[in-house]
């Protein structure tokens, strides 16, 4: 699997070869209870508008969200679309390759 660096910044492509934006975030869901705290990705957040200050500004290291963050992320995120882990086919080469349709996308 790719790192989150390597992830960050690729264009997003979906099932009709339809330019979706480019991945500004990774959701990932923290596993509690281990020796090592770990992580899986849960889903990538794409915008057309590239906003490399979207990589975790909702959460404090405690994972809380301020206010103060929730509101900015909002304006933010504003357009951005959620695609989950399962839709994404394919990762390499610098692009990201979705089964979904940019239209099906939820957003963020």
């Amino acid at each position: 699997m790719a790192t989150v660096t390597q992830l960050i910044g690729q264009s997003v492509w979906d099932a009709n070869g339809v330019w979706v934006g480019h991945v500004v975030d990774i959701r990932v869901v923290r596993h509690k209870g281990e020796l090592q705290q770990s992580g899986t990705v849960y889903g990538l957040v794409v915008s057309q508008l590239r906003a490399p200050l979207l990589l975790g500004l909702t959460r404090e290291r405690e994972g809380r969200a301020p206010w103060v963050s929730k509101a900015l992320a909002r304006v933010l995120y504003a357009g951005c679309a959620f695609v989950p882990w399962a839709d994404v086919a394919d990762y390499g080469g610098g692009e990201v390759h979705i089964s979904a349709l940019k239209g099906e996308l939820d957003r963020a």
